[in-house]
């Protein structure tokens, strides 16, 4: 929660010494804390997922230990049936432990109904296109945090199944290339998405969310060498498409940072690709950094903290998948380090610099 303080300073920010403007810091101030007092963080609602999974699990196991595997159109039933119920009870309430109930719910409703269309001959696209329109229809209707942020990832990882199941590994990297786009399109867009109407403004939080969450899954099918089996042509395309990304974020950035002079803005977009050119092979490191720009742009916690440990460990993965010779990547390590040193002292000096300016 924001201090009375640290919302004071915003506010007097935005006014930036203007009479003309005028609030009611109270009313704000009471507003704020309303609002985020009755709604919880997102590790709590993450929490609350991961609850959820753990519940479902454990009721579905009983379900079949009473027999109910036996019997398809009884796991149809009850798989819709708990569908529509979590969609429904979803809306009524809006407590944690609701939230979790509803989770519990909706994932129970996709097991039962997939492992009832399996039951049924029905073939695996089939099922998983199904899961795919419900997921969706749901995350249109629903529009809670919690049940938007499943029907999102269950859409998602819908998708990077039925790529998988075909062994269209190409298409994966499509996939990825297809989600950086639309999650820095949706980060940049924050404040035209809130304010266009109130349904996409109850919806833009877990659409972010699920977006990150769905960006690091592909990341890390084409971040580990060997797990998809796809041509070099498509992981260079999707590359390239990431590192476009970055380059665009980092002129957003600009303004932030105070850059205005045209010669320190090329320099630094030259910087930024020369830095991303050896990430061509490596699509997945590229994607943590766009993670990280774009949730610093908008001072999102969440995804600036996932995008930090993504980056560590698909650069640990990157050094681990090397084909060369240890005394080779303990050579290429320490020159980056030196690189990351120079450059962070560079930036502390001339930030200094402006400072005492």
């Amino acid at each position: 929660m924001k201090t009375k303080e640290h919302i004071e300073v915003l506010l007097a920010h935005i006014a930036n010494g203007d009479e003309k403007v005028r609030y009611d810091a109270d009313a704000i101030i009471a507003t704020y804390q309303k609002h985020d007092h009755v709604h919880p963080s997102i590790a709590v609602k993450i929490l609350s997922v991961v609850g959820g999974i753990l519940a479902s699990l454990a009721f579905i196991g009983f379900l079949f230990l009473v027999g109910l595997y036996d019997s398809e159109m009884g796991l149809l039933f009850l798989g819709i049936a708990a569908i529509a119920g979590s969609a429904v009870l979803s809306r009524k309430a809006d407590k944690i432990i609701m939230d979790t109930l509803c989770v519990s719910f909706f994932i129970i409703g996709f097991v039962l109904l997939g492992v009832g269309l399996d039951k049924m001959q029905v073939n695996a696209n089939i099922i998983f296109t199904v899961f795919i329109g419900i997921a969706f229809c749901s995350l249109v209707s629903v529009q809670t945090y919690i049940l938007s942020f499943v029907a999102l990832l269950i859409v998602n990882g819908s998708i990077l199944t039925l790529i998988l199941s075909n062994r269209q590994y190409n298409l994966v990297s499509l996939y990825v290339a297809v989600m950086a786009l639309l999650m820095a399109w949706l980060f940049l867009k924050e404040a035209a998405i809130i304010t266009s109407n109130k349904a996409l403004s109850r919806l833009y939080n877990p659409l972010r969310t699920g977006l990150v969450f769905s960006f690091l899954a592909g990341l890390v099918l084409v971040g580990k060498n060997g797990l998809v089996h796809a041509y070099f042509s498509y992981s260079w395309l999707c590359s390239v498409v990431i590192i476009a990304a970055i380059v665009y974020v980092v002129f957003q950035l600009f303004a932030i940072l105070n850059v205005t002079k045209m010669r320190h803005k090329i320099l630094i977009s030259v910087f930024t690709v020369l830095v991303l050119l050896p990430t061509l092979s490596s699509p997945a490191i590229s994607g943590a950094i766009l993670i990280i720009l774009l949730s610093f742009l908008i001072n999102d916690k969440t995804g600036f903290v996932l995008g930090v440990l993504a980056f560590i460990y698909f650069i640990s993965q990157y050094y681990y998948d090397l084909n060369i010779t240890l005394l080779t990547k303990s050579i290429l390590l320490f020159s980056s380090g030196i690189l990351f040193i120079v450059i962070y002292l560079f930036t502390h000096i001339k930030l200094g610099t402006n400072e005492k300016n």
